[in-house]
């Protein structure tokens, strides 16, 4: 499916969280206990439409693009934070009624996840998280190693006039290296351009995330490490950015988790192997 007809077959509604109301869009698909999809950067909820089938045939699934992604509000010169973002989840769970969830997240959004964590470990969230699944991310920001792009991004004088200057070309050329070595990224770029260009080009406010990172570092590592919500790491070795390095460190410091490693894929699991995605989901439920 692609990313037009994704949207399409969402809804945009306005949304409550942070002392704002904002549009956020939604696809919401299925039926039976709630599952919970968060997605990456520099793309959006499209990132889960190959897994997105097989999921809904035993699950209830609830699929945002974050606040400044895909065909979510992109408010100007908004200062984003995963901690806004946190808010947005728990405000979509509170307006779908929603009081516990499999969380699946990605990239980004695995930060988000380490946030709620946070909150659940001092009883500041309503919503029981049952499972959680995470796909390649920072989830160590020292162990974090960005591309050139990304650091570029975060130059606040450099940063807004790359922002601009993006086109379907430069984004087709900074994802390629995240993924496998071999594997077609032509529509995923496609696909990340046009979340990326809709109403404008906001990576440059977006990418702050990174420093969001390293400044809650003791936070949100103390908060996966110690957290008793079920972990299941799936993991895309061959990623650049957050692979194997990432999960050799969790294997050290988290050893009680299911770690899935999968040898021959990169930064973006869901996109790249959806099949093995959804069986390493699927198989603990």
């Amino acid at each position: 499916m692609n990313i037009h007809d994704w949207w399409t077959e969402g809804d945009r509604a306005p949304l409550g969280f942070s002392g704002s109301e904002h549009q956020i869009f939604c696809r919401s698909l299925g039926s039976g206990p709630s599952m919970t999809l968060l997605h990456g950067f520099p793309s959006s909820s499209h990132d889960w439409a190959g897994i997105a089938a097989p999921l809904s045939a035993d699950h209830a699934l609830l699929m945002p693009d974050l606040l400044g992604f895909g065909a979510s509000d992109k408010p100007v010169g908004h200062t984003y934070s995963i901690h806004e973002q946190a808010d947005l989840v728990e405000a979509l769970w509170d307006r779908e009624g929603i009081t516990e969830t499999t969380l699946v997240t990605h990239d980004y959004a695995d930060t988000v996840a380490q946030e709620l964590l946070a909150r659940r470990a001092v009883g500041g969230l309503a919503v029981d998280i049952v499972e959680l699944y995470l796909l390649n991310g920072g989830i160590y920001p020292d162990l974090h190693r960005p591309e050139p792009i990304q650091v570029a991004l975060l130059d606040p004088e450099q940063g807004p006039s790359i922002s601009a200057a993006i086109t379907p070309e430069l984004t087709a050329q900074a994802l390629q290296p995240t993924f496998a070595p071999g594997f077609d990224s032509t529509g995923a770029a496609q696909d990340a351009w046009i979340a990326n260009s809709r109403d404008h080009v906001n990576l440059h406010e977006l990418i702050t995330y990174i420093t969001d990172r390293q400044v809650h570092e003791r936070r949100w590592v103390e908060a996966l490490e110690s957290t008793d919500v079920p972990l299941t790491f799936v993991w895309g070795m061959l990623d650049p950015i957050s692979g194997a390095h990432m999960i050799e460190r969790v294997h050290e410091r988290i050893p009680h988790a299911t770690v899935i490693e999968l040898t021959e894929v990169g930064h973006w699991p869901a996109i790249e192997a959806p099949d093995a995605v959804v069986a390493a989901v699927t198989s603990a439920q």
